[in-house]
């Protein structure tokens, strides 16, 4: 793995992790009890963004260095992934 393919990897699964990890623990303003004048009820009331910032970090890396040595230690190549799908090397 070259470095700029493990840093698009790392993107990716720095995205993708956000955008599971945002939705989660979310209480809206109508829920807390207290909706602040000139806002949607359906608004966030704490939406904890420095924690889920570093949660998505975490996970992001953790899910990297897996993948990272499966691809280096070779454990699934590119040819087994061609045997799965039927197409010739």
């Amino acid at each position: 793995m070259t470095l700029i393919s493990g840093l698009v990897l790392y993107a990716v699964f720095w995205f993708m992790a956000l955008f599971m990890i945002l939705p989660l623990f979310v209480r809206n303003q109508e829920e807390a009890g207290e909706v602040v004048p000139g806002t949607s009820p359906g608004a966030p009331d704490e939406p904890m963004i420095r924690k889920k910032l570093i949660w998505t970090t975490i996970a992001a890396t953790v899910l990297w260095i897996v993948v990272f040595l499966v691809i280096e230690s070779e454990l699934i190549s590119a040819a087994d992934i061609a045997s799965l799908t039927g197409r010739p090397d």
